[in-house]
C-alpha cells in the first residue's frame, strides 16, 4: 500500500511539472524551434503568397513553411499555445505559417507583427519574451529572430500562452 500511495504522490508530481512546463513560454519556443531544425536549416528561395500578399518562401531543408502549418499546429496540440513563422519582408515580418486567429477566425497568414517591443528586439537579433498583444489578444509570449547561415535575420518564430 505504502508502494502505490508514493507512486500516485510521484505520478502527481511529475503531472504538475508537466503542466508546468507546458505553459513555460521559454520552453514552448525552444520545442517549436527545435521542431524547425530538426527539418533542417532556415533558407529563403523564391516568392509565395501568405493571405493576399506575395512575401520570400521560407525554407527549413527542402521544406517550405509558408502555408504549411503542420509545425505551428503541432506545437498547438502539445503546449496548448499560439505559434507562428514569420518571413522577413523588406522592414515587416509576415505571418507565413499560423494558427493565429484573426477575428474573422482565419488563420492570420499575410498579417504583420506589430511595431512593437517583439519587432524591436527581433530586428536586432535578440529574442523577446513577456506579455504582449497579438491581434488584439493578450499572450505571454516569446519571439526569436530566425538567422540563415550567412548570419542574416530572414524571419521570426513565435509562440503565445493566452493570458
Amino acid at each position: 500500500m505504502k508502494t502505490f500511495a508514493l507512486s500516485l504522490a510521484a505520478a502527481a508530481l511529475l503531472g504538475l511539472a508537466g503542466a508546468a512546463h507546458a505553459y513555460d513560454p521559454k520552453a514552448t519556443i525552444a520545442d517549436l524551434d527545435a521542431r524547425l531544425a530538426k527539418i533542417g536549416a532556415p533558407r529563403l528561395e523564391g516568392k509565395d503568397k501568405a493571405g493576399d500578399k506575395e512575401v520570400a518562401a521560407i525554407y527549413y531543408g527542402d521544406r517550405k513553411i509558408n502555408n504549411n502549418y503542420d509545425v505551428v499546429d503541432a506545437i498547438r496540440k502539445a503546449h496548448s499555445a499560439t505559434a507562428t513563422v514569420f518571413v522577413k519582408e523588406g522592414d515587416e515580418f509576415v505571418r507565413v505559417s499560423t494558427n493565429v486567429l484573426t477575428p474573422e477566425g482565419k488563420r492570420g497568414v499575410g498579417t504583420q507583427l506589430a511595431r512593437n517591443a517583439a519587432y524591436a528586439a527581433v530586428s536586432k537579433g535578440e529574442q523577446f519574451c513577456g506579455p504582449i498583444d497579438v491581434l488584439g489578444t493578450a499572450f505571454d509570449a516569446c519571439y526569436n529572430p530566425i538567422k540563415d547561415g550567412k548570419g542574416q535575420i530572414i524571419g521570426v518564430t513565435y509562440i503565445g500562452h493566452k493570458k
